[in-house]
């Protein structure tokens, strides 16, 4: 893990918003400045909340603003074979288990209360496979970049599940897994995943890959104080230059890097080649609010 190699993971559930583009540009400007590479996964593995030809618009939105990515795309889509042996290997180690409960039953619960842990409470319902939180690495510490040194204790967040009753992957264990076999080194992304680590920990721990480096970000809130996302209907990324550049300066502002002023009109490339040379985590702040901040 001695070159950098970071990654981008959307999913394709809708257009790229301004929130993504600082996730994908802080994530760009950490590789490209170490003079590693940075890599593009789509995580489809919920179709029914993938549209078609949102992949592909998310690519033509990374590309109008600069942000190219090293070799071939990775679909998640294409990787059963991969998760199905990950979760075996859990499974032989005592660390996943089927579980037929669902969320109505345990609603008056924080988390899952883990009934299935010694046998699966209601025999011949359909099941999701679980982690057992209380049996693997605890507690998991590490330091993050920005918000500096963590410690949680899995246990207290629940036995995560790792594939759906309806078959489908879950995210967690996807994302270690490709993580581990793209060799990333390196994760930039919201702090509002930050409590989803844990657990990632957890399972490279019991699968025996490296840890990446973690760098988590402040959000980027609407006016209404809600983080910006997809469900809040925040307006999709343009791909025309004359909207980019402007957007552009304004994501790098948002990211604390005080890009100069005379660059807001520039064009990408020049804006980016600037960004690249200049980018420090040091000059994050990790505690400022950080409302809307793109031109209209």
């Amino acid at each position: 893990m001695s070159r950098y190699r970071g990654r981008f993971a959307p999913t394709p559930s809708g257009p790229l918003h301004f929130g993504s583009l600082v996730a994908a540009l802080a994530s760009f400007l950490d590789a490209r400045h170490a003079g590693g590479e940075w890599r593009l996964r789509i995580e489809d593995i919920d179709p029914p909340r993938c549209p078609a030809g949102a992949a592909d618009a998310i690519q033509r939105q990374l590309e109008a603003f600069g942000l190219h990515w090293d070799g071939p795309v990775l679909w998640q889509h294409d990787r059963d074979d991969a998760y199905q042996a990950a979760l075996e290997r859990l499974i032989d180690q005592g660390l996943a288990y089927p579980c037929s409960c669902s969320r109505k039953q345990w609603r008056d619960y924080p988390i899952y209360p883990g009934w299935c842990r010694e046998g699966v409470r209601e025999p011949g319902k359909p099941v999701a496979w679980r982690l057992r939180s209380d049996l693997g690495l605890r507690p998991v510490t590490w330091e993050d970049r920005l918000f500096g040194h963590q410690c949680f204790d899995p246990a207290t967040l629940g036995d995560v599940v790792l594939r759906r009753k309806d078959g489908l992957w879950a995210y967690q264990l996807a994302v270690v897994v490709d993580d581990a076999d793209q060799g990333i080194t390196d994760v930039v992304r919201g702090l509002d995943l930050l409590d989803n680590t844990p657990w990632q920990r957890q399972l490279q721990h019991a699968l025996g890959y490296p840890e990446p480096r973690y760098l988590h970000l402040p959000l980027i809130v609407g006016e209404n104080g809600q983080k910006l996302s997809k469900q809040n209907l925040a307006p999709a990324l343009p791909t025309d230059d004359e909207a980019v550049r402007p957007l552009l300066h304004a994501a790098l502002t948002a990211l604390d890097q005080a890009p100069p002023a005379g660059l807001a009109s520039a064009p990408v490339v020049e804006q980016l080649a600037q960004a690249v040379a200049a980018w420090s985590v040091a000059r994050l702040q990790p505690h400022r609010e950080r409302p809307l901040a793109a031109p209209t």
